[in-house]
């Protein structure tokens, strides 16, 4: 029986509990991990919010704006900083390496935008002497779980003469909220009759932001003055400075620990500044690599990576020919190419875990479960494998021993059963250069809801998995 018993242990492949491969003060270290991510939730619910956040911490690590380099015509040396802020809304980070960059990068790529609902340019209105902000939906949202719950606003106005102004109500105790009403059950049996995903429409998705209305009854929407009024007196705004802001409506909720045992966080946002935060905190801990090493922090992800901040725009592109430029390399173009195709890429991004309530929808024995540490995704898409980068066999191989080697607990997962659904990530935008690019990220339960679940203990995975992948040198 022993004999067998060693059989399997040798043979068979088993998920472990994340949990259980921690040691000595591990436990202790991925509970405070996790505190520092709950701040970094809480402080960053917008792209711009997280990409702004992430550059001042990496200035404070000793990273160096590109155009430092490019006005003082700098050459990048082994174990130079350098970051690139693209609009506020995307940045990139390197940790320059001792080869030639022709030798090709270590990369990261998360994304920083989330699910969320965004002001309509025109969005103010007054109805029955209540003010309104109308919405417009962004991402793969479940649009009835954003009603009835307290909603914060967070973004930026720009005024005509240029004026930026930074807008954020509802996160401190003292600010008032806002919200989206509902039916009460005495009068949903219409409702009731419809289909979940019928029930609410996009444009009920109406914010609740005021009732007071001005002193003179012969104003005409006086409620809506007065709001214009309370803005104009905080903000020096007027309703056409609207046009031109991005506005964005997000859960008012905190991080918060989930469960008696406080082994899982819930938050919005999870999907993916998951992946973000750990794939930063893994490079601002890189010294002196082999490879030069990159972490993408890129937007637009939610809604296809489009955009001159999404992943398919030439951003990254550009800042690595930057680099090769600043270098004083020959043949630039021709060290980009070979730059960008000899790279290795981890797509980091969450993927939908195993949810006992809701069995029917994955398979089992390819499902992500929540606690069984970092996910390998080799493909996602639709049905077909429609739209997915699906990663060669080599590379999953290589990908396996790094994480083998340096103890990172690891499993396999596919987004779900083949005709359940699917879904993509930027994996297949940076796999055109001809780089090796997998999923790797962590698992959710409740993706893209207001307040989504992870586990202390993958997220810690997380960045254990991606700091030994910075440090790999691919000698496979």
């Amino acid at each position: 029986m022993s004999d067998y018993k060693e059989l399997e242990k040798l043979l068979v492949k088993r998920y472990d509990n994340a949990w259980r491969r921690l040691e000595g003060n591990e436990k202790e270290i991925v509970m405070d991990f996790s505190e520092s991510y709950k701040k970094y939730l809480d402080t960053c619910k917008t792209e711009r919010e997280a990409s702004l956040y992430s550059a001042k911490i990496a200035e404070e690590k000793g990273f160096k704006s590109i155009d430092y380099y490019i006005k003082n015509h700098k050459r990048p040396e082994p174990g130079d900083k350098i970051y690139g802020l693209f609009k506020d809304k995307t940045v990139i980070l390197f940790v320059i390496g001792k080869e030639n960059f022709e030798k090709g990068l270590n990369i990261i790529g998360a994304h920083v935008d989330a699910p969320r609902l965004d002001l309509k340019q025109a969005p103010l209105y007054e109805d029955t002497e209540l003010a309104f902000f109308k919405t417009h939906y962004y991402g793969g949202v479940k649009k009835y779980q954003w009603i009835t719950i307290p909603l914060a606003l967070h973004g930026v106005i720009i005024k005509q003469d240029g004026t930026k102004i930074t807008v954020n109500i509802g996160e401190d105790e003292k600010d008032p909220v806002f919200y989206i009403t509902d039916l009460l059950p005495h009068l949903s049996k219409d409702q009731n009759a419809k289909k979940i995903s019928e029930a609410i429409t996009g444009e009920q998705l109406n914010i609740l932001v005021g009732s007071i209305p001005m002193d003179d009854e012969d104003i005409k929407d006086s409620v809506k003055l007065n709001i214009l009024k309370l803005l104009n007196e905080k903000y020096d705004i007027k309703e056409e400075d609207l046009a031109s802001s991005e506005l964005e409506i997000v859960p008012a909720a905190k991080a918060r620990d989930i469960g008696f045992d406080r082994g899982l966080v819930g938050a919005y946002g999870h999907d993916d500044r998951v992946c973000a935060f750990t794939a930063l905190e893994a490079l601002l801990d890189i010294d002196a690599p082999k490879r030069t090493c990159v972490t993408i922090l890129a937007d637009k992800e939610e809604i296809g990576s489009v955009g001159n901040t999404g992943m398919t725009s030439n951003y990254f592109e550009n800042l690595v020919s930057e680099l090769i430029h600043l270098s004083g390399v020959g043949k630039a173009d021709l060290v980009l190419r070979r730059c960008l195709m000899n790279s290795k890429f981890l797509s980091a991004d969450v993927n939908a875990a195993f949810d006992p309530n809701y069995p029917t929808t994955h398979d089992k024995l390819n499902a992500a479960y929540i606690g069984k540490g970092i996910v390998l995704t080799k493909y996602t898409g639709s049905r077909g494998k429609s739209g997915s980068n699906d990663a060669s066999a080599e590379f999953v191989a290589e990908v396996r021993r790094i994480f083998n080697e340096n103890d990172i607990c690891w499993q396999m997962g596919e987004l779900g059963k083949v005709d359940e659904g699917g879904g993509g990530t930027i994996a297949y935008i940076p796999a055109k250069y001809g780089m090796d690019v997998i999923d790797v990220g962590v698992a959710l339960l409740s993706m893209h809801a207001p307040y989504e679940i992870a586990s202390k203990a993958d997220i810690y995975m997380a960045y254990k998995a991606y700091k030994a992948f910075f440090y790999s040198n691919y000698e496979y």
